[in-house]
């Protein structure tokens, strides 16, 4: 039997199709962790926009709060405590003022106690058609700074979504210690089909992490469509699983030595140089 100290472990990455009633989504949520839970699952990381896909911008703002006062945060703490497992829950809007909110991750001990959270910081403010249109920043306040939490197995960097994009940001996780990268996201469909499995391949072989990808999927009540496709992938590259469009869940066991056996192989993240233009 493996130790609380050990490196390896089972991670659960959970699929949703969030709508637009918190209340539904935290019921749907529950029975989604509980399963993961009862599978085995140490870890369980949930998508972008757990609890609400908003129709738009007043819908938001009529249903979220301040985080000391936000009922999702509160009952997803409780959730967490009844299954007693980590959890890292993707991202839910929380109020930031009275223009905008803040799309945060958290990190959950089993006791349901906040580890740490991250504010995404690149909005994702694109023109993929000219009826497919995007700028978060209407409506997001942009966050700043890295955010890295130390689990029982080793250190993990929380990234959300649009970030992907931004290697940089990637590498300097790997750096400062990362050896697990959370990418919770609600990609489109079209970006998802193009890009989605190249983008989280090349994370993980750039900064020699595994990469936990828990999605959004499928036609949301808002009208918005997301990819799903949810992946776990480990440093070499490797898709260990991948959720089809049914799935709950996807759940692997990983071990962390071999992010240090692939970092000693091929020690790029740590060879730095300076480039002359």
């Amino acid at each position: 039997m493996e130790t609380l100290n050990s490196k390896r472990f089972k991670v659960a990455c959970i699929q949703m199709n969030t709508g637009m009633d918190i209340s539904k989504n935290l019921d749907n949520l529950q029975k989604k962790m509980e399963f993961a839970a009862n599978s085995g699952a140490n870890l369980i990381v949930t998508p972008e926009q757990t609890l609400l896909m908003a129709k738009n911008k007043a819908h938001l703002k009529a249903n979220i709060e301040y985080e000391d006062s936000d009922f999702g945060l509160r009952a997803i703490k409780q959730i967490t405590s009844q299954i007693g497992v980590h959890v890292i829950i993707g991202s839910l809007s929380i109020k930031f003022n009275d223009k905008y909110a803040l799309n945060r991750s958290y990190a959950l001990d089993p006791r349901g106690t906040v580890l740490g959270c991250y504010d995404k910081i690149h909005m994702f403010d694109v023109k993929i058609s000219e009826k497919e249109v995007y700028f978060e920043s209407n409506t997001f306040k942009s966050g700043n700074k890295l955010s890295l939490v130390e689990l029982p197995w080793g250190v993990c960097g929380l990234t959300i979504c649009y970030d992907i994009r931004f290697p940089v940001l990637y590498r300097k996780l790997a750096q400062y210690g990362a050896k697990i990268i959370t990418i919770p996201s609600a990609f489109t469909k079209t970006t998802g089909e193009a890009h989605w499995h190249v983008l989280l391949k090349a994370r993980a072989i750039e900064t020699g992490c595994f990469i936990l990808a828990p999605a959004q999927i499928g036609v949301h009540e808002n009208g918005r469509e997301t990819y799903g496709h949810s992946l776990i992938v480990s440093p070499w590259g490797e898709i260990l699983a991948e959720a089809n469009i049914n799935d709950d869940f996807i759940i692997s066991e990983i071990d962390l030595k071999d992010v240090d056996l692939f970092r000693k192989k091929i020690p790029s993240i740590n060879q730095n140089y300076d480039y002359i233009r």
